[in-house]
This record gives structure tokens, sequence and C-alpha cells, in this order.
């Protein structure tokens, strides 16, 4: 093999590792279940079998497409078309067979993501009077809260904003999937807990 052909097949080589590396590093990080072992845990034990899908009575579990990489196939929720529910006895996670869900007290020790607010198009940091998020959250002041202050350079009129607290939120996206906001995005996501 000549100098060039080294050159070549080094070449092919690097090419096909970054093919196996854009494969396996996902570019969009599911929401992920209810459960999920947190710092790879949950990405070394599901097999992908579907059982939480099955089992989840609301359809918020789907299997995750290719654009996800590495989770591709694995269980993740679309907070937008369904949210979680938080069921009370957490089907999802009993049905899964390998542990990569694991057992939660209380839906309040879920910790799937936190909410983000967009203050650029949310209704209520606009000076409007909404509450859909805060009204809809299963932790209702407590992972939700408004803060009731005066508008900036407005001495008659106050804001009624919602403010996330970073602690509480379980990440349920009930708050995404009821945003009013739709253009081009709703006012509010859920980051996932294994979104860096």
């Amino acid at each position: 093999m000549n100098f060039s052909g080294i050159i070549a097949a080094c070449l092919a080589g690097a090419a096909a590792l970054k093919a196996v590396y854009d494969v396996a590093t996902p570019s969009v990080v599911p929401l992920l279940p209810p459960g999920a072992k947190p710092d790879g845990g949950f990405a070394s034990l599901c097999v992908k079998c579907g059982k939480c899908i099955e089992a989840c009575p609301y359809q918020a579990l789907h299997a995750a497409g290719a654009e996800a990489g590495a989770f591709a196939g694995a269980p993740c929720i679309d907070a937008r078309e369904q949210a979680c529910r938080l069921c009370a006895d957490f089907p999802c996670i009993k049905a899964c067979p390998t542990g990569a869900l694991e057992d939660v007290a209380s839906k309040a020790d879920v910790r799937m993501g936190v909410a983000v607010i967009n203050e650029e198009t949310c209704l209520s940091f606009q000076g409007m009077r909404c509450e859909v998020c805060y009204r809809v959250c299963p932790l209702i002041d407590e992972a939700i809260t408004i803060d009731y202050r005066k508008r900036e350079g407005d001495s008659l009129h106050a804001l009624f904003a919602p403010i996330i607290d970073e602690e509480r939120c379980v990440g349920c996206g009930l708050c995404v999937e009821r945003c009013v906001v739709s253009d081009p995005a709703p006012a509010i996501r859920i980051k996932p807990m294994n979104e860096e």
C-alpha cells in the first residue's frame, strides 16, 4: 500500500468513526419517562422493549425518532402533544423489566426535567393575564408560583409573572402542553434532566 492509500484508509476510518459518534450522540435530547435513571443509567439499561409505552394510560410515551441519536427507539415524551400525567401508581415504571425506570415515592419526587419560560413570548411577562401554566401545574404553588409585582414604568397595572422553582419542578410538561402561545413555539419548554 502506498502513502496515498494509507491516507485514504485513515480518512475513511475517521469518517466511519464520526458516523458512529453522530449516531451515538443525540442531537435532540428527549424528555425521558418518570423514574429514568440519571447519568447514563437509563441509556445503559433500557432495551427499548416498549412495555412502558404500552402501559401509559394517557399515551404520553412514544419511541424517540432517529433525531434522538443513541436514544432512538427509547421511550420519550413530547410534552406539547401529550404531557406526563404523573399517574399515582406509575404504570410505566412498573412495566419496566430492566430497572431503567426506578421507583419514585411520589409525583413530587419525579425528576424528568425543569420548565423554562421564555419571557419574550410569555403573555404574562408581556403584561397580559394568563396563568395557564400555573393553574395546570400538578404542584401548584410549589413548582410554579405567581409573582405579583408592578409593571416596570407603570404604577397602575400589575404583572402576574409565573416563576419556576427549579428544585420543585418535576418536568412533567403539562405547562408546555397547555401553553396558549404557539407561534413560533410555546412560551415554556421542558429542559430534560439529561440535557447539558
